[in-house]
């Protein structure tokens, strides 16, 4: 299962109101770091697949306004959501590890 597709239009829905934690990655086809996490962020949605949890991206060039709104200044940046909030957020090249970490405490609180 790939990673979710999270745009402008549907962020509110598929994110915010969702009610599993969700790992939202912005990233941009022309950022060299986020290439690096592409694969990896798929790897974590295949792995959470049929977990209470959503994987999915956010293409900053076509989504400005949630861009935006959490005020996003560098990429790739992790957001992680439970229950609308941002309760935890990583920038740059992250070990696959510490993103699974930080998903499965997620799911457990």
């Amino acid at each position: 299962m790939p990673a979710l597709i999270f745009t402008d239009q549907n962020f509110s829905a598929e994110v915010l109101q969702s009610p599993a934690p969700v790992l939202v990655d912005f990233w941009a086809p022309w950022c060299g770091p986020c290439k690096v996490m592409s694969p990896i962020v798929h790897e974590l949605a295949e792995a959470f697949a049929g977990k209470e949890v959503k994987v999915g991206a956010v293409n900053v060039d076509e989504n400005q306004s949630v861009t935006g709104q959490f005020q996003i200044m560098s990429i790739p940046t992790f957001l992680f959501f439970k229950g609308g909030k941002v309760v935890d957020q990583l920038s740059g090249v992250q070990p696959k590890e510490k993103l699974q970490e930080k998903l499965e405490k997620l799911i457990a609180s």
